[in-house]
């Protein structure tokens, strides 16, 4: 009797937690998610998207690029929101709409413009051709459907994994200072900021890192961290043709596989540990040639994967800020003719931008700077990470709103109001930056424009009068915002939007703020927010950037940056009171937010120009190779050392005949396998999402055929065994042909 009282004591016990814990979920705590999806694009002949050079074309792959989105929820019927962060330059307004009208068909209304913001890392070595304005299309020869499709089905698939994997979770922040991965790249423009303003500050960069870590609460283990932090996705430079995320995306590599690493067993650490001698490995090794082009089928490459993307990996992801005038190629700009420093005000030598390039810490190696800066950042990661211990708590909560930012009216001190300006850029714009210089005949900080180029921008639109005022002491160079032939060159309508998660503040942002821009932001929306809160807001309330997010519209600099007519400021677009309409527009939806108040819809949406685009940039032409050969045939197999073997710290090369890579992005698969032979298999150890692969794509113009190269950095505390190369491609005789997947291995050879 005891017994079955016992039971029946136990079993309502039991269904009291089970019930509370479902009302707890649907009704408080969060509800945590996280995805991550392949999203590189085409790795030839389509134009990168950053540095506007029609010379820099993909020519392969260094490592992929990726969507890792994050969600947040009250339970199963309260607020949430979707982040994604991207691989990309930045965020576009049509990728953006596209994304929501699939989430609608899979959701409903569970995602929308109000609640998901797509931002970018500001990578400048991803595909081009996926904005829909004309200015930001011109270098990529107009719209890339594949570079389009590639983005918008990654963000899709990310939001669908973190979505599916929602689950009762934590949320823990944490921040803390990095150090020497950024250096202000316009310092005259930011001192003429008042003095009194800049003494709030230690640094002329912001180094502050902001950390979510998000831990599922039945297990209590990480399923993924993303965290702000400011500096240019510039290390590589306008040179390298090799689809890259830039420090951003290796310091989320990094961070995957260290969180990775950290979390598997001594057993699963320790395979094949017997002990071979050196000279069996090379024996081995000299026993194994070169397999052959054989055909196999569309999955093979993905089965190759050493991270299958099943959505339970860790997502680690590095976001973008006020990035508008941080360089992460920190020992500063100097000229490539003289080896001295640039000019101070105009970053030029002689009055040449072309030979004023800035230096990253690895200098002359743009590899070796990009890993060191994204390190400098993991290292923070991590030990932000690890010591993660406030959690957050509190509301979900989120605005949004679109405004027409060619002709807002902007409150300034006292009655005087102002008004920001249709979209233009200024002749500081063609000088470019330290980071990627311009056009020759421009400098930074020019405000007059020589005749010559004068009569080209009347070519293509001169400037109204009332641009050519409104924009003062700009002087417009290219009248972006009053250009609509053949369909509009630049945007008019933004979106801006505040998410809210507990005690922080995410201000998505569609363009490029500037350091000191920036700082005015947090703080006029952190100051709102707690005059009118309730007391929900206070002094520990954090607020946040995220830059390049929903669209893009260039840079946003102080008003006072704006009279120097630097890069940033001459591509600030809306004239010189953008920053403060930001200000005034930003604090209208954190008072919304404070209040708990529904905004006022006013109608207005941004225009869908896919129908409008206009794509120059043609199919690939049928793929070639010598008649005696198969496609994934070795071109030229390995060249072997004297001794036969290769050190930890080397390099190891292969090419193979290989066809166009604009056939099939192989999502989800590999280009480029370095393989490890286990016992009687081979086992994939590295493949082209890996920053010590390089997968190159080459075509020759003389002969039409095409190769491909993989190229393998072997890491120093790689296990010494016997490795060999593989290829994977797709190919098509002519345009209309079907698709046919071909793999292809090196020789063998030894790592001692």
């Amino acid at each position: 009797m005891l017994r079955t009282k016992w039971q029946l004591y136990t079993t309502v016990l039991s269904l009291i937690i089970i019930v509370g814990s479902l009302i707890r979920y649907a009704y408080g705590d969060y509800l945590i998610g996280v995805g991550s999806y392949d999203m590189t694009g085409p790795a030839a002949d389509v134009n990168m998207m950053g540095y506007a050079s029609m010379d820099q074309n993909t020519a392969g792959v260094h490592f992929r690029l990726r969507a890792r989105a994050f969600i947040v929820a009250e339970g199963v019927q309260g607020s949430r929101f979707a982040f994604v962060n991207l691989d990309a330059g930045m965020a576009s307004q049509l990728v953006t709409i596209k994304v929501l009208e699939r989430l609608k068909s899979r959701y409903g209304d569970v995602y929308n413009e109000d609640n998901l913001a797509i931002s970018g890392t500001h990578t400048h070595a991803g595909p081009a051709g996926y904005l829909q304005y004309v200015v930001y299309s011109v270098t990529s020869l107009g719209f890339i459907q594949q570079s389009f499709d590639a983005i918008v089905n990654a963000i899709e698939q990310s939001i669908v994994q973190a979505h599916n994997s929602l689950k009762p979770g934590s949320i823990f922040i944490n921040t803390g200072d990095v150090d020497d991965a950024g250096i202000n790249r316009s310092p005259s423009a930011y001192l003429v900021n008042p003095a009194n303003e800049r003494a709030k500050y230690p640094t002329n960069v912001d180094t502050l890192m902001t950390l979510l870590k998000f831990v599922d609460d039945s297990t209590g283990k990480s399923i993924g961290a993303f965290n702000w932090f400011a500096t240019h996705g510039t290390s590589m430079s306008k040179n390298n043709k090799l689809i890259s995320g830039d420090n951003k995306g290796a310091a989320a590599r990094f961070f995957e596989d260290w969180f990775t690493s950290s979390s598997l067993t001594t057993t699963e650490t320790i395979i094949n540990s017997t002990f071979v001698s050196n000279n069996t490995l090379v024996d081995i090794a000299g026993k194994i040639k070169a397999s052959g082009g054989k055909t196999c089928d569309k999955s093979s490459s993905k089965a190759s994967k050493v991270r299958k993307n099943d959505g339970s990996l860790f997502v680690g992801a590095f976001c973008q800020s006020n990035v508008g005038d941080v360089s992460p190629n920190v020992l500063g700009a100097f000229c490539t003719d003289t080896g001295k420093p640039c000019d101070f005000n105009h970053s030029s030598c002689n009055g040449n931008t072309l030979l004023c390039v800035g230096r990253g810490p690895g200098y002359p190696d743009e590899i070796l700077s990009t890993q060191i800066i994204g390190e400098r950042q993991l290292k923070k990661a991590i030990d932000l990470f690890s010591s993660a211990n406030e959690e957050l708590t509190g509301k979900i909560d989120y605005r949004h709103v679109y405004l027409n930012f060619t002709n807002l009216n902007v409150q300034l001190d006292g009655n005087t109001v102002a008004k920001t300006c249709p979209a233009a850029l200024g002749a500081g714009f063609a000088a470019g930056t330290t980071d990627g210089p311009g056009k020759f005949g421009f400098q930074q900080g020019d405000i007059e424009i020589n005749e010559f180029w004068k009569m080209l921008r009347n070519l293509l639109k001169e400037p109204s009068e009332y641009q050519v005022g409104c924009q003062m002491p700009k002087n417009v160079l290219l009248d972006t915002g009053e250009m609509f032939d053949p369909y509009p060159w630049a945007p008019a309508i933004l979106p801006i939007q505040i998410l809210r998660l507990g005690k922080l503040v995410i201000l998505s942002v569609p363009g490029e703020f500037t350091t000191m821009a920036g700082r005015r932001l947090r703080e006029a929306v952190k100051k709102t927010l707690i005059q009118n809160g309730n007391g929900e807001f206070n002094k520990n309330t954090q607020v946040v950037i995220a830059g390049l997010t929903n669209t893009y519209s260039q840079y946003i600099a102080t008003y006072e940056e704006y009279k120097q007519q630097r890069y940033e400021a001459s591509s600030t677009l809306y004239g010189p009171h953008t920053l403060s309409a930001y200000i005034q527009e930003f604090n209208k939806l954190a008072l919304a937010i404070a209040k708990g108040a529904t905004l006022h819809v006013n109608g207005l949406s941004p225009p869908d120009l896919s129908s409008a685009q206009i794509s120059l940039l043609g199919q690939p032409f049928g793929d070639s190779i010598p008649s005696e050969r198969r496609f994934g045939d070795i071109k030229q197999d390995i060249v072997f050392p004297k001794k036969g073997s290769f050190k930890k710290g080397g390099r190891v090369n292969a090419s193979f005949w290989s066809a166009n890579p604009r056939n099939d992005l192989l999502t989800e698969g590999s280009f480029a396998v370095v393989e490890r032979l286990q016992g009687e298999r081979w086992v994939s150890s590295y493949d082209d999402d890996d920053f010590c692969t390089y997968f190159k794509w080459n075509f020759d113009n003389n002969t039409s055929y095409g190769s491909a190269t993989i190229e393998w950095d072997i890491p120093i505390e790689e296990k010494s065994g016997v490795y060999r190369l593989r290829h994977y491609g797709s190919s098509k005789t002519t345009i209309i042909s079907p698709i046919e997947y071909f793999t292809g291995t090196s020789s063998a050879f030894a790592v001692l």
